[in-house]
């Protein structure tokens, strides 16, 4: 009776089941890898580090299984395919279509039915995924599958695009920082030239300094005739002339050291504060130059898709059902069952032992 019970009965649920029930499943398969333009095949080390999670093209793989398996991808798939009539066709079993046995026939409900018909796998050596979708028609197998790849080529477009906009806009507010930041230096340029009345301090600190040089220069002169005159006319009214001369240069090599530094109106203080705003002026230009340059790669970039997905294997439309293996399954529901009862009698025949010592 046990045996009946724990092996015949289930194993013959199983053999009704497979054999007289359960409806043909066509699987159809593709394969597909997600890269950029530069990417290439990782090396054995790569291949190690793709297994803890630092491989960025296994992200990118990741992120596509993700939306396949997500309410968003059954929305942008139910835009073209009727799931819910896919996955209900009136000749599959009872427990295999949606709804399912005493399910629900809700969104939430067809999202877990559509669940049970995706399969999505990562291979880590070779950087290749897997999709495989399961129907009990043929083309609606290829169909959802199709579906599907399409779908995650428009989700990895629309990640390009908004990673290329995100990029340009990016280098663009740059520029307009580094345009505002050189109109700005400019301004203040040129309101400390109005300001001070001149276009270059420096260069009028220059001609001041060599106009002192000069005069310097005749005052040595002068000094020398002055002291030979002295050395041999020391009465001669001619020293009178050359002291007022010498002392009418000193004055004025006075009053152009005065011009240049030793007073708040000199122009020592404006040199410094001309070279700071020059200096200003040639980094905020510098800067301009550099994000100018960034705006331009960025458009580069744009103009090419950093992220792509790559079909190896199209799906296919499958000319024969994979699924139900029959006979194997009711020979693991037997086995299984057989298992549970040797276990079963063992234990019995344990406690029955014991009893009886």
């Amino acid at each position: 009776m046990g045996f009946a019970l724990v092996v015949l009965l289930p194993t013959t649920i199983a053999l009704i089941y497979n054999l007289l029930i359960a409806s043909p499943i066509y699987v159809s398969e593709a394969k597909f890898v997600v890269r950029s333009p530069g990417q290439h095949q990782p090396s054995s080390f790569g291949v190690a580090l793709q297994g803890v999670g630092l491989s960025s093209g296994a992200n990118d793989s990741f992120a596509v299984h993700d939306y396949i398996t997500s309410r968003d991808g059954l929305k942008d798939v139910r835009r073209t395919q009727d799931v819910a009539a896919i996955i209900g066709r009136p000749e599959a079993d009872f427990l295999s279509r949606y709804p399912s046995f005493g399910a629900a026939q809700t969104e939430e409900g067809l999202y877990k039915g559509f669940r049970r018909f995706v399969t999505v796998g990562y291979d880590s050596a070779t950087g290749i995924s897997t999709l495989r979708v399961r129907a009990f028609r043929p083309n609606d197998a290829y169909a959802i599958n199709n579906a599907l790849l399409i779908a995650s080529e428009q989700l990895i477009n629309r990640l390009n695009e908004r990673s290329a906009a995100d990029l340009v806009a990016d280098a663009t507010r740059t520029q307009n920082e580094a345009r505002q930041a050189l109109q700005s230096a400019q301004a203040e340029l040129a309101a400390f030239r109005n300001r001070q009345g001149y276009i270059d301090p420096t260069l009028s600190a220059r001609e001041s300094s060599e106009l002192i040089g000069g005069l310097l220069a005749n005052i040595a002169q002068l000094k020398a005739e002055r002291d030979q005159l002295q050395s041999e006319a020391p009465a001669s009214p001619q020293l009178d002339s050359l002291n007022g001369r010498i002392a009418a240069y000193e004055r004025q090599v006075a009053a152009e050291r005065a011009k240049v530094a030793g007073s708040a109106s000199s122009l020592a203080p404006s040199v410094g504060t001309y070279e700071q705003l020059v200096l200003a002026q040639e980094i905020a230009d510098r800067q301009l130059v550099q994000a100018t340059a960034a705006v331009v790669t960025a458009r580069d970039d744009a103009r090419r898709q950093n992220l792509y997905l790559e079909r190896i294997v199209s799906p296919n439309v499958p000319d024969e059902p994979a699924l139900p293996r029959r006979w194997f399954a009711v020979l693991t529901v037997f086995a299984s069952a057989l298992l549970v009862y040797a276990l079963g009698w063992l234990v019995l025949a344990g406690v029955r032992e014991h009893r009886q010592s």
